[in-house]
């Protein structure tokens, strides 16, 4: 036990250091095996710790956050039926839809729904109706959670716990009296605790949403941002009017403040972020996840070059470039939402190319 703990705890500092300089990519495919822990959920059955199995996997990651998994297992189950002593075998192919909550992080954690088949075959067998010992072939629903640990380059460690609603009653040798599942379905149900290794290959692009503040690396410096024109921009800009400020008697709200993002702007015609960008979005990421009452608006603009209409496009796929990089961050969804405003609203002279490139911009609008 001494040495599980002691190799457990060098597993978690190897994942924790190692993953600094884990990158994940746009789409890739993924090669995974491992052990297999299944339990019958049956009262009528009793079960025997003596479970095990393994499993094989090929998974098509689409994006950050959707894949495909096409998975094999084999199963092999214990337990007793009353007096009589059941052993059953399973060989099962499953195909489930994946979905990856934060797959920026370096523990990932994802939701798998899908269906697939079972050939049981089962050596002693109780109850009304015997199953056949040559096995039998159903369908099955699957529905589970895991978690992916980057411990490299191209390396996780997966956990996972399925559940799995079984067609017949069959499964652990018995037909015609099991109890109803965890579902109230009659048919058999199990649950299945995985423990593996996947391995990433083929692998696209790396993500532009998953990039870190302390982990751009470019392939060749761009011009270094001139921070001393921007503050004299938004200086220039600022409206002169004064107001008197007027001392009420009663309290009065405070005025919600909207934030300009300075250094998060665009090319012309293109919604695709800067390098510049993200140590901004980085820090924006940070005040939204350590403020978790504050709801946003991003907002997206754009200068007045082109039709209003390719304008208004344009703003709101910028406005969701930015919405897609705070969710892969970490940030709810439903503490976001999205908008182009095309090129309304400019704080900048669209006379100019500074005015313009000052309006190709991204708001933060509180709700």
């Amino acid at each position: 036990m001494k040495k599980l703990l002691t190799y457990f705890s060098v597993l978690f500092l190897f994942v924790f250091t190692g993953s600094s300089f884990a990158q994940l990519a746009q789409d890739s495919w993924g090669f995974g095996f491992g052990f297999t822990y299944p339990r019958t959920i049956n009262a009528n059955y009793v079960r025997d710790e003596a479970n095990f199995g393994g499993h094989l996997s090929i998974q098509r990651n689409f994006s950050e956050h959707v894949g495909l998994r096409l998975k094999a297992n084999y199963l092999s189950l214990k337990g007793k039926v009353g007096a009589t002593e059941v052993t059953s075998s399973a060989i099962t192919g499953l195909f489930d839809l994946m979905y990856y909550f934060v797959p920026c992080e370096p523990v990932s954690p994802y939701l798998t729904v899908g269906a697939g088949f079972g050939y049981t075959m089962v050596d002693a067998v109780a109850g009304v109706t015997s199953a056949s010992a040559d096995g039998t072939l159903d369908y099955q629903i699957q529905f589970g959670l895991g978690a992916e640990w980057k411990i490299g380059q191209d390396w996780r460690l997966k956990t996972e716990l399925q559940y799995n609603q079984y067609s017949n009653s069959f499964f652990e040798g018995v037909d015609g009296v099991s109890a109803p599942s965890a579902l109230g379905a009659p048919e058999d149900a199990y649950m299945v605790f995985d423990l593996g290794l996947l391995y990433y290959f083929g692998k696209g692009e790396n993500s532009k949403y998953c990039q870190l503040y302390d982990g751009i690396k470019l392939d060749e410096m761009p011009d270094p941002v001139d921070y001393e024109r921007i503050e004299n921009l938004v200086k220039k800009y600022i409206p002169r009017e004064v107001v008197k400020e007027v001392v009420v008697e009663k309290p009065v709200a405070a005025k919600t403040t909207d934030w300009v993002l300075v250094g998060v702007n665009f090319d012309f015609g293109s919604a695709r972020l800067k390098q510049e960008a993200y140590p901004v979005l980085f820090h924006a990421t940070q005040v939204l996840l350590q403020n978790p009452d504050m709801k946003v608006e991003v907002a997206g603009y754009t200068d007045n070059i082109g039709s209003e209409k390719a304008n208004q496009a344009l703003s709101e796929k910028r406005a969701k470039a930015v919405y897609d990089y705070l969710v892969a961050r970490g940030v709810a969804r439903d503490r976001l939402t999205f908008k182009g405003y095309g090129e309304a609203d400019p704080i900048g002279d669209n006379k100019t190319a500074d005015g313009r490139a000052m309006n190709r911009r991204i708001e933060f609008k509180n709700r």
